[in-house]
């Protein structure tokens, strides 16, 4: 059996990685994939060279570039797949799909478990995937407005443990060798990002703003802000950092008070 993982956060691809060996120890697993891109990247090359499609799926909805539907929707898939989601939202949208079946964030190892023992016992019974319905979902889905693309939860390590963040607990994003992320109580998680830059295009910029070289942070964590020397501003933060000064420069200011206001 061929096992698909499609998940766009390194720190949760890694972990579902890690379960599924654990749990399908027989299974070739590949992947994972990070974006719609290279989702239809994935199954041309497939069809082009010949090769069998995987037996099963296991995808995020929410990639870097747009959502899995999308690629679904464009190579016309016809496989069992295992949603993931941060929100219910999706969640909701693929149990009426009637997908396999979806997970909610973190991901549980034991619905994992029951989801995967749910796949086999639809290959016992010879179904196969979700045909018609399948595309009727998707067609529908894409008549609908256009989803909002930027990413609305963010992981990071914590105590050796794999947190997943909502937007609406995130304070600020920190460069400092690594890149930090900072809840608005105060816990101080690694991230796998590499530069801030990579941050700044996955967050919603009505939401986060880049105060300078070193900080990316959100509007639900300022109160307001105040001047600083050379029309500089200094952002006054709802939990204020001891450690942290977060300034933003001459050049920003302006963009900074168009942001706050609205």
């Amino acid at each position: 059996m061929t096992i698909l993982l499609i998940e766009d956060e390194p720190l949760i691809a890694r972990q579902l990685l890690k379960l599924v060996r654990q749990l399908e120890p027989g299974a070739t697993i590949e992947g994972p994939l990070a974006s719609v891109q290279g989702i239809c990247d994935y199954f041309t090359t497939i069809r082009s060279s010949g090769k069998p499609f995987p037996d099963l799926v296991i995808s995020d909805i929410q990639l870097s570039d747009g959502v899995s539907f999308e690629a679904f929707r464009q190579i016309n898939l016809n496989i069992p797949i295992i949603f993931t989601t941060a929100y219910d939202e999706y969640a909701i949208r693929a149990f009426k799909l009637n997908s396999l079946d979806y997970l909610l964030k973190p991901i549980d190892p034991e619905e994992l478990k029951a989801a995967l023992t749910k796949f086999h016992r639809w290959s016992a019974n010879g179904i196969v995937g979700f045909d018609d319905q399948f595309r009727h979902f998707l067609s529908q889905l894409t008549e609908q407005s256009p989803v909002n693309h930027y990413k609305r939860r963010f992981s990071g390590h914590h105590l050796r443990q794999i947190i997943s963040v909502p937007q609406e607990q995130v304070a600020y994003f920190l460069r400092n060798e690594l890149i930090y992320l900072l809840t608005n109580e105060g816990k101080k998680l690694i991230t796998d990002y590499k530069t801030l830059d990579e941050l700044e295009e996955l967050v919603d910029p009505a939401r986060f703003f880049r105060a300078n070289r070193q900080c990316l942070v959100s509007l639900d964590a300022v109160s307001g802000y105040r001047p600083h020397e050379s029309q500089k501003l200094i952002v006054v933060l709802k939990n204020p950092n001891d450690k942290l000064e977060l300034v933003v420069s001459k050049e920003k200011s302006g963009a900074f008070r168009h942001w706050i206001e609205g």
